[in-house]
């Protein structure tokens, strides 16, 4: 995901005067930016970076919805509406097969080992921000049966 299409996004949001989905950007685009000040590479933002950054704003509006007490339906729809807009940009994640799949392929000679503290170590760096972090643990539980 570039920045520059979230800026038009939020441009085009502005003009058809969609107030929420406007907030809904122009926070993903405040935390995309904020992570590039952070790293220190302001000016030239890396596609990865953004996409990181999404997922990351992906799963705190996951959780601001799961928390959300019933009773403050409003609180709970705007989360929604939020998560829908966000989850519009998200990159494309990997199924737990395709996970499985890739896992076996790449690393037979460390599920060798039945280690999964060391399948971890090796796995995570080559597949963040590929694949969620749970569906990975979930999958190297397994193949370490």
């Amino acid at each position: 995901m570039d920045i520059e299409l979230l800026r038009k996004d939020m441009v085009a949001a502005m003009k058809a005067k969609d107030k929420p989905r406007k907030e809904a950007i122009s926070s993903l685009i405040s935390a995309v930016k904020k992570a590039a000040i952070d790293a220190g590479c302001r000016e030239d933002i890396p596609e990865e970076m953004v996409n990181s950054t999404i997922l990351k704003e992906l799963k705190t509006v996951k959780e601001q919805i799961d928390t959300c007490p019933d009773s403050r339906q409003d609180l709970k729809d705007e989360y929604t509406f939020r998560y829908n807009v966000i989850s519009e940009y998200a990159p494309s994640l990997m199924s737990a097969e395709e996970v499985k799949v890739y896992v076996q392929e790449k690393f037979a000679d460390v599920i060798a080992s039945k280690n999964k503290g060391q399948i971890m170590k090796t796995v995570m760096p080559e597949l963040k921000g590929k694949a969620d972090g749970k569906v990975i643990n979930q999958v190297v539980g397994e193949l370490c049966k």
